[in-house]
């Protein structure tokens, strides 16, 4: 799998959202190779999208029709400033590595230092997780060649994730979360609270 991530700051969060809509009722079904996206705007205007794809040579041929050239114009021209496109062949998945019946997203980015030892906690996460967190339904940790992190993780409701923020987690998943954390600088979080979805079907 190949995944690439859009981010840049919106102008006009209405259009950005008509603007995705459009791409997976027009352009998605002549998009060989692409997988899903998941995709949203903060309450701060941040918009985000990551994009699944079965391989860079999928993303490629995608990004040189001429019908999604003239999209990204429109998709482009709802946004100001730096747009930021990144491209990532590094995967991990956590559980399913996603749903699309997340009721609220987040996305964490850092760049990491030690890329081999952040899949090899993922890996031990994915074990602990569905005993621990049941409202976590999966994620995905992507990683581009220059080591910046961006990890999406799919949960059942912002109330949930809220609720079991205040619990104690037991010593063995609190060691694996700050070791994680440890390993990122330049850490930002992006909380999607109307997160979009799209799919091959």
């Amino acid at each position: 799998m190949f995944v690439q991530i859009v981010q840049g700051q919106v102008t006009d969060a209405k259009a950005a959202r008509a603007a995705m809509d459009r791409w997976a009722r027009d352009l998605a079904p002549g998009a060989a190779g692409w997988l899903g996206g998941t995709y949203g705007i903060t309450d701060d205007g941040v918009f985000i999208a990551v994009v699944r794809f079965e391989s860079a040579e999928a993303a490629r041929r995608d990004r040189e029709r001429p019908e999604r050239a003239a999209w990204w114009r429109e998709m482009t021209g709802c946004l100001t400033g730096e747009v930021t496109v990144r491209d990532c062949d590094d995967l991990t998945l956590l559980l399913a590595g996603g749903s699309d019946q997340a009721g609220f997203v987040q996305v964490i980015q850092g760049r990491v230092r030690d890329r081999d030892r952040a899949r090899s906690l993922a890996e031990q996460a994915g074990h602990l997780v569905p005993r621990f967190r049941p409202d976590i339904l999966g994620a995905t940790i992507a990683i581009d060649d220059g080591g910046f992190l961006t990890e999406t993780v799919a949960f059942t409701s912002e109330a949930a994730v809220r609720a079991a923020e205040k619990l104690a987690m037991p010593a063995d998943v609190a060691r694996l979360a700050e070791e994680e954390l440890s390993l990122l600088d330049e850490v930002s979080q992006l909380d999607l609270r109307r997160p979009c979805f799209a799919s091959q079907t």
